[in-house]
């Protein structure tokens, strides 16, 4: 399905090297999402080069970065990225998938069993029902992508966070505006923003990912439910 050894290239300009079973693993995953996209709207992308840039590398940009460790929550997996991908190349990785859609978490769980991932739980759970039960600041690391804005994004994510942990957003060229805009949100939720690392993919489309560290506990009552985060972000 994807061109194996163009992925390969691609990643040496970043110096993230894969193995052949990742990348047998990777090129099977492509062909589970466009054979699954047929009956489950998943992704708008089902070109190979396409899965490759804005898929793959995207997902792999941020799981090759060093804070990518320990327990990690994908929040909104949607289609696996980046949670499926990252499992992929740390396969050492705890991950929770968490996705409040039936259908989706079913793929989840479909792609994860052909691809032989272990290690994984599956949550089908929205983030801020989620951070009022068992899952409340349980992880060293939330990642998120292409869910919402980040000041909403943050309520989202930082009640799953445990102290000394992180939350890393995956945005596009708005990355710096976006992490300014949030200075206050990230505050009142115990985080505080460190750092946006920039990429270009190869299709020349910005993407950044905004590193916010979490300093003390999230105050009870947040997260506030759906419609308030919303409605009036912090």
């Amino acid at each position: 399905m994807i061109d194996k050894q163009r992925l390969e290239a691609k990643c040496s300009t970043w110096n993230i090297t894969l193995t052949g079973t990742q990348l047998d693993q990777l090129d099977a995953f492509a062909e589970i999402l466009v054979d699954y996209n047929q009956k489950v709207n998943l992704t708008a992308i089902t070109d190979p080069e396409g899965i490759e840039d804005k898929h793959f590398l995207d997902s792999l940009l941020f799981a090759s970065q060093p804070e990518v460790a320990g327990r990690m929550v994908d929040v909104g997996a949607g289609a696996g990225f980046p949670g499926i991908v990252t499992k992929i190349y740390k396969p050492e990785l705890e991950l929770t998938l968490m996705e409040p859609t039936g259908k989706r978490v079913e793929f989840l769980k479909y792609a994860c069993a052909q691809l032989g991932l272990t290690g994984v739980e599956f949550a089908k759970e929205r983030a801020e029902e989620a951070a009022r039960k068992v899952w409340r600041e349980q992880f060293d690391l939330a990642s998120a992508r292409a869910v919402a804005a980040l000041p909403m994004l943050a309520e989202y994510c930082l009640p799953l966070v445990k102290v000394g942990g992180r939350f890393i957003a995956m945005k596009g060229p708005e990355a710096d505006a976006e992490a300014k805009a949030a200075a206050n949100a990230l505050k009142k939720l115990g985080g505080q923003y460190e750092e946006t690392r920039a990429f270009t993919l190869p299709d020349g489309s910005a993407r950044g990912l905004v590193f916010c560290k979490k300093i003390s506990q999230t105050p009870t009552v947040y997260p506030r439910n759906g419609g308030k985060i919303a409605k009036k972000p912090l």
